[in-house]
């Protein structure tokens, strides 16, 4: 069976976006919408009342079949902040355990008439997948699949560079570590070359950063220093350890000796570079405490941001399944 094109199947006929799986296909325009939208949001966790009106009345829920702290939190918050009902589903205790197929378990919550499904799963292309297999009214939002995409988390790492820098033009910008096994790493890639990014280095050893990336619009290095020399922006990456298979690196100490961010190495970097790290940290593997707590470091920043930029894309899918001709509304218009 034909899988259908991204860009096809994430907007409606309208070109608004109703489901958010991958990076792939959406143009600038789509990317700039959503950090305009989130920026509109960030203000409001200074406010007595978090909440706006946009979701309510909408069922979301949060089916991850992979371990996550971190973006179910901020998925749960950003739901709650737009109004919407929000169910956590326990994969581990639900049907799908004795048994039970995922589109089963799918078909039996649309019927609990649910709006949005945020889904997490180790498999590439999941999200894709229940995009293509749910009724047309559901959104799904991709918060991350095996190795493919994680879509929100390379946009509220665009928002954090917007904000720190001003902009896009002219920033070189390098991602250090497991790039092989990381997700992340490709949806910043394919965002940073769509807003505009033309020096995008990918460093690592070769065993984790393999040549082929150079095909998507990066540049490779393996040698620490020639990577971040003169950069403004530093992505430190976790060791994916529980999705390499065979001795791709001697040790964690000789990786961090010849690839970690410490003080010193920081120092090849531009004196007002920002240090960022998708999380969760591994302290003295990738980078160090002084690094991770110091001046340069805005990963706090990156999950204040990845509320907002939840929100954003929420509200957007929510719109354009809405607006969408397969949408009741639309047919009730008709």
């Amino acid at each position: 069976m034909m899988r259908s094109e991204p860009r096809a199947l994430q907007l409606n006929e309208h070109g608004q976006l109703k489901h958010f799986l991958t990076l792939d296909g959406l143009d600038k325009t789509i990317l700039t919408e959503i950090l305009d939208r989130a920026e509109s949001f960030l203000s409001m966790g200074e406010q007595s009342v978090k909440k706006v009106p946009l979701l309510r009345g909408k069922t979301v829920v949060n089916l991850f079949f992979e371990n996550s702290t971190r973006t179910r939190t901020t998925f749960e918050l950003a739901g709650k902040r737009l109004s919407a009902d929000v169910i956590n589903l326990n994969i581990e205790t639900s049907a799908t355990s004795k048994g039970e197929s995922l589109l089963d378990t799918l078909k039996n919550l649309e019927a609990m008439q649910s709006d949005m499904f945020i889904v997490r799963h180790s498999d590439s292309g999941a999200a894709h997948f229940i995009a293509e297999h749910c009724t047309p009214n559901v959104a799904i939002i991709n918060a991350g699949d095996g190795r493919h995409a994680h879509p929100t988390q390379a946009m509220l790492d665009m928002l954090t560079i917007r904000r720190h820098k001003g902009g896009f033009d002219g920033l070189k910008i390098a991602i250090v570590g497991d790039i092989l096994h990381s997700r992340v790493a490709r949806s910043q890639l394919q965002a940073l070359t769509t807003l505009g990014v033309s020096d995008v280095r990918l460093v690592g050893p070769k065993t984790l950063v393999p040549s082929f990336f150079a095909e998507m619009g990066a540049t490779i290095c393996h040698d620490l220093e020639a990577g971040l020399k003169d950069v403004d922006v530093i992505v430190m990456l976790r060791l994916q350890k529980e999705r390499m298979k065979g001795a791709l690196l001697p040790s964690e100490s000789e990786f961090y000796r010849l690839y970690g961010l410490t003080e010193e190495t920081l120092a090849w970097a531009k004196p007002d570079a920002i240090v960022m790290h998708p999380g969760p940290i591994n302290r003295g593997v990738e980078i160090s405490s002084e690094v991770a707590d110091g001046k340069h470091s805005v990963i706090l920043d990156q999950v204040t941001n990845g509320i907002a930029v939840r929100m954003a894309v929420m509200s957007m899918a929510m719109s354009g399944q809405l607006q969408s001709d397969d949408s009741p509304a639309a047919k009730d218009e008709k």
